[in-house]
């Protein structure tokens, strides 16, 4: 445990002590540690006044109401912005916290005297441990049995769920957070608690609870995080738009309940990134709005066009970044997109590209894996899509285009004063034949003398001698992207 400790974080410690003060690393990281995970951030807990930190780290800043300094050291953690010039070690005085009026931050902070004053105002036994390190040797304080509770892998309040929830809401979807990211189960009197006091939620800033929906989106488990909100009656106060499919059912084409499929899309999506999750969680919102009928001939015409616009007012709602709302509205308006090798034509696809953006063609096919797998289908990427891959890949790169010479149509008639006509695009197809074979003559000069030597030939004998090399090497290239696809 001791040698995962970084430097900078072990030199806080002993200059404090040193001083004549207790400090310990308390919290979050204390917990990985035991977990032998490598904690994110650090956090140290000691008796030392605010004031009486500062002037032991004259290079650290003070900026709020809770007894935190933030005492700025060399860079050291590695999932930090690495434009930043240091990392920051955060040292709270020991502290105790008065009554909670608006279920999210103390009416008044008061510093307590000792360390077990101030983990008991923690809000989970796996986060009220603390750790002391002297003379190379380590003390672990741990009055709520948090380290058991590590190993049974479970999420358990300090003391009186409803004392911790009453103090800070926000601790009820961190639990289910904790749930997502390290796979613990909710301990019974703590998930009733939950259930019990969810209504809390309404008085916490929009922008809190996204933080946490997105680490619950980007953890491990994502699926089991959305319904454990489901489950608690968080999600009411979070995405109540899910709610409205629970038990509704679709179609033939479709086993589960629109809730159920949802949360199974957001399962299956291969993709690792906020904005694709949030786009195969939520790519079907607007199916209960939108359905008529029922049975297996329901329909739900426009939904993809629907469930955009609801999507964007969630992710507006929350606060998301302008560039995560847009992002996640044009995956789920374009979900729905068809594709058929039979019926298709390379000009749609490009028609998809124009209208997506080839940047973004990966991800709407990582939202369509999601919705298929999602649907209890068993293959992820049938030939369709292998087969759109394909296409996308074709018509996206220009490698056998005469936009890829270094001189173009103006320059033979400006250099060369050829009159314009179809002898330009000829003498531009023979040159661009020349390079496809050997790429060291796309330079300008040996381009423009070549020209002039390919000016003189009759313009038949330059659509022959540019035609078959092109269509050789366009058939080359095609037999090698039908392999990379696993197309015919």
């Amino acid at each position: 445990m001791i040698k995962k400790i970084p430097k900078p974080v072990k030199e806080v410690l002993e200059k404090l002590e040193s001083s004549g003060f207790e400090a310990y690393i308390v919290g979050g990281c204390v917990r990985d540690l035991i977990m032998d995970r490598n904690p994110k951030d650090w956090d140290v807990t000691t008796n030392a006044k605010p004031e009486e930190v500062q002037k032991i780290f004259p290079d650290s800043f003070y900026e709020n109401e809770f007894g935190t300094v933030g005492v700025k050291v060399g860079k050291f953690i590695k999932n930090e912005d690495q434009n930043k010039e240091h990392d920051v070690i955060e040292v709270t005085t020991f502290r105790i916290e008065s009554k909670y009026s608006d279920k999210r931050r103390p009416d008044q902070v008061r510093f307590a005297e000792t360390l077990e004053e101030d983990l008991s105002r923690r809000d989970f036994t796996m986060n009220a441990i603390a750790l002391r390190i002297k003379d190379s040797d380590f003390t672990i304080i741990d009055p709520y049995a948090g380290q058991k509770d590590i190993e049974k892998k479970i999420i358990r309040t300090v003391g009186d769920p409803h004392e911790r929830f009453d103090e800070d809401a926000l601790r009820m979807m961190r639990a289910v957070r904790f749930h997502s990211e390290l796979g613990f189960e909710i301990e019974k009197n703590t998930f009733e608690g939950i259930r019990r006091w969810h209504r809390h939620m309404q008085h916490i800033a929009q922008e809190r609870i996204k933080d946490e929906l997105a680490r619950i989106i980007l953890s491990n488990n994502p699926a089991e995080g959305i319904d454990m909100l489901h489950k608690t009656g968080l999600m009411n106060y979070i995405i109540p738009e899910l709610e409205k499919g629970v038990g509704v059912s679709q179609n033939r084409h479709h086993i589960y309940t629109i809730y159920k499929h949802s949360v199974l899309a957001l399962k299956f999506c291969p993709s690792k990134k906020l904005e694709v999750r949030l786009a195969a969680l939520l790519h079907d919102i607007a199916k209960p709005q939108t359905k008529k009928g029922e049975g297996a001939y329901a329909t739900f015409y426009n939904h993809d066009h629907v469930g955009a616009r609801i999507a964007r007012k969630i992710l507006e709602r929350l606060r998301f970044s302008n560039d995560t709302t847009e992002k996640v509205s044009l995956l789920i308006d374009n979900h729905m997109f068809y594709y058929n090798p039979e019926e298709v034509s390379e000009s749609s696809v490009r028609r998809l590209i124009k209208k997506v953006g080839l940047e973004n063609i990966k991800d709407l096919i990582d939202v369509r894996i999601a919705d298929r797998l999602g649907s209890g289908v068993p293959k992820a990427k049938p030939y369709k899509l292998r087969h759109l891959e394909y296409v996308i890949d074709k018509v996206s790169q220009d490698a056998i285009s005469a936009k890829m010479l270094k001189i173009n149509g103006t320059d033979l008639m400006k250099e060369l004063k050829i009159t314009p006509g179809p002898k330009i695009g000829a003498i531009l197809d023979v040159l661009l034949s020349e390079v496809i074979e050997d790429v060291t003559k796309n330079n300008r000069e040996y381009l423009l003398e070549r020209a002039k030597e390919l000016e003189k030939e009759d313009l038949t004998n330059l659509r022959g001698m540019a035609k078959e090399k092109i269509d050789e090497k366009k058939e080359e290239e095609d037999k090698e992207l039908k392999g990379k696809h696993w197309v015919k």
